[in-house]
């Protein structure tokens, strides 16, 4: 055997040998990730430096495994271990391979089939959009039939149509039914955006301040003026806001504008705001139920965990309907077939009945 192979047979050695290393801290790490969230589940964690969060983790696998590991499949990885921590994982997993038995799946009682292979989804990608940015609401218009998305570094986006850029963080948007434009909001500003105008003539109209960190929003559906919406926010004070925009508060001003503006900005106080506490926490989410012809809103208040009236009680403060729900509640829809209005909270879901 030549000095060649015995090099060729060192460095392969080497290789395998600083990989099954690799492995080993691997496995170190998902193991410590997986305690970790044991504890935070049972009430017993205390953050510290060597709390593992995503980019931690994602850092580490790299330093691990080489830039070659893509991202989408440590996230897969990551959401896996931090959701079920009795899932079974493979190493593979980090390097997009998955081992299933041919006939593991279709074995499976229906009832218990919860699992969706993601071979068939179709990604969708816009050039105005960032790397490393976050969704934070999509939004169907049936009627226009085009999609509205809002991410957190803020990019609104019409599928497939335009997108327009700005500096802070977008935390939620609707459609303006009656005026047929986009609404958006960030932390203090709330946004109305003319989808239709293209390029640098493109009308934004920006209202600001916002006395509050505007955390959600929703579009109220039921108005019968044509030329007028109600817009509904919540906030990280605890309060609904109620705000009313019509078409000349911004085709007055859009004359005005100096048409290679892509940001007309407009003072908050010159527009109806009604706003009103509803919660003692975050307002995570504000819906308006057209079924019921009322709003609903949610917060991690554990007194004050949901909220339902009709719009005229918000204008005129009169009383609303309040539901306690133990830790809170993230999110909730409405089913108009079964009448019914369900809540997720921490670990947790609740069912709220209405009467016919």
């Amino acid at each position: 055997m030549s000095d060649k192979d015995c090099d060729k047979e060192s460095c392969s050695a080497l290789a395998v040998g600083h990989f099954k290393n690799a492995l080993e801290q691997f496995q170190e790490l998902v193991e410590k990730k997986v305690t970790q969230k044991t504890q935070e589940r049972l009430g017993l964690y205390v953050k510290d430096d060597d709390e593992i969060d995503y980019d931690k983790f994602y850092e580490t696998v790299q330093a691990l495994f080489g830039p070659q590991i893509k991202d989408c499949n440590v996230k897969a990885f990551f959401r896996k271990i931090s959701s079920n921590l009795d899932a079974k994982t493979e190493w593979c997993e980090i390097f997009g391979y998955f081992i299933v038995e041919s006939d593991a799946i279709s074995s499976q009682p229906i009832e218990e089939n919860t699992v969706f292979l993601v071979s068939q989804k179709q990604q969708i990608t816009h050039a105005g959009v960032k790397r490393r940015d976050v969704i934070k609401g999509i939004v169907k218009v049936p009627h226009l039939d085009f999609t509205v998305t809002s991410s957190q570094k803020g990019v609104l986006t019409v599928f497939n149509n335009q997108v327009i850029l700005d500096t802070a963080w977008v935390t939620g948007c609707d459609f303006l039914t009656q005026l047929k434009r986009v609404v958006a909001v960030t932390e203090r500003t709330v946004i109305i955006w003319d989808y239709k105008s293209k390029g640098n003539q493109s009308n934004c109209f920006v209202i600001k301040p916002m006395e509050n960190g505007l955390l959600c929003v929703c579009t109220v559906t039921a108005s019968d003026h044509l030329a007028k919406d109600n817009i509904l926010m919540g906030d990280d004070g605890g309060y609904v806001n109620l705000l009313t925009v019509t078409s000349d508060d911004f085709g007055l001003k859009q004359s005005k504008a100096k048409k290679k503006s892509q940001f007309h900005v407009l003072d908050s106080k010159n527009f109806k705001i009604v706003k009103r506490k509803l919660h003692d926490d975050w307002v995570m989410k504000v819906k308006y139920i057209s079924d019921l012809n009322c709003f609903g809103s949610c917060s991690i208040d554990s007194i004050h965990s949901f909220v339902l009236g009709d719009i005229k009680r918000l204008e005129d403060s009169m009383p609303v309907k309040e539901f306690s729900v133990p830790k809170g509640v993230n999110a909730f829809t409405f089913c108009g077939k079964s009448n019914v209005i369900v809540t997720g909270g921490k670990y947790q879901a609740y069912t709220i009945y209405e009467e016919s």
